[in-house]
């Protein structure tokens, strides 16, 4: 293998789920890349955030049988029922997860190659075809491994797989439209349109973000909106009549909406993060429906997740 290829080089995936439903048209099979640029204080997948694999603890699984205290070289190891790694110690170097034989100490990430990818993602290439589905590039941030996915999507297409990216929109315009050939949809999350809103909760101006979608918006017709819903934070009827004017302003018709649920915040005591809990309860289906009316009084369509 020749490693000066970018689209040869491993990289870190921390996921990969098959028979998505909600990541594209048909049964799909989605993979998660790890490293984000984004720090969204909501985010469903806080281990997705850090570049390298990570140590990741279940308190409900530990036995405090204590073995992964024996081989840690770090001494990053606590005899404590409900956290278990000093993380001011800890290298990620991945030991105490080798020996564990109640995995209740896992590693999220682990290096995949181009061929690796393709030959797992083709064990569902029958459902792809029986439900028009295909696969779906997530995160993280894919757009992250530029060279890495258009070698891979480029294969995916010889064999006739549709091909999705989710995307935060924070990518460098000329290496996403050397992958757009090879690429039928990209999902490109909207959080917020004011710009310091935006950067208090993600860490990030959106001026990149909104820049990328309305390029995108004229050259590529596969382009579909989402937003995540947050309580208290994009859900008012400004942040909904400013994003409504903007696509609309893109020649875009329909958002999808991607209700907050909390589950994502159990996660933040099993790893490394700079994230705490936002203490918001997930979205009720009584303003799901709110939400939806809000956009379609601006006249878009908006399309709710379940």
């Amino acid at each position: 293998m020749d490693n000066s290829d970018p689209g040869q080089r491993p990289v870190i995936i921390f996921d990969i789920q098959r028979f998505s439903l909600h990541d594209g048209p048909g049964i799909r099979t989605t993979v998660f890349f790890k490293g984000c640029p984004l720090r969204c204080a909501w985010c469903q997948n806080p281990e997705s955030q850090l570049h390298q694999p990570q140590p990741v603890f279940y308190a409900d699984r530990c036995t405090l049988c204590m073995t992964c205290k024996t081989i840690c070289p770090e001494n990053a190891v606590l005899e404590e029922k409900a956290r278990r790694i000093d993380h001011s110690k800890c290298t990620f170097c991945g030991l105490c997860a080798t020996v564990c034989p109640e995995k209740s100490i896992v590693m999220a990430g682990r290096k995949w190659t181009s061929d690796e990818l393709l030959h797992e993602v083709l064990k569902d290439i029958d459902f792809y075809k029986d439900s028009k589905g295909g696969v779906t590039f997530s995160g993280g941030e894919p757009m992250l491994y530029p060279g890495f996915l258009k070698n891979i999507a480029r294969q995916l297409k010889i064999h006739g797989i549709h091909v999705n990216i989710e995307t935060c929109g924070v990518f460098p315009m000329d290496a996403m439209e050397q992958i757009l050939p090879f690429t039928d949809m990209i999902y490109f999350d909207l959080k917020h349109m004011d710009t310091h809103i935006h950067k208090k909760f993600t860490g990030c101006g959106n001026t990149k973000i909104l820049k990328n979608f309305s390029l995108l918006s004229r050259s590529f017709p596969g382009l579909q909106p989402r937003m995540p819903v947050i309580p208290g934070i994009n859900d008012t009827e400004e942040n909904i009549v400013f994003l409504s004017s903007f696509l609309k302003k893109n020649n875009h018709k329909t958002i999808h909406c991607l209700p907050f649920h909390n589950m994502g915040e159990a996660k933040l005591q099993r790893i490394k993060t700079d994230l705490s809990s936002l203490e918001i309860k997930s979205l009720r289906p009584e303003k799901c429906a709110y939400i939806k009316k809000m956009f379609e009084k601006e006249g878009m369509e908006a399309v709710v997740y379940d």
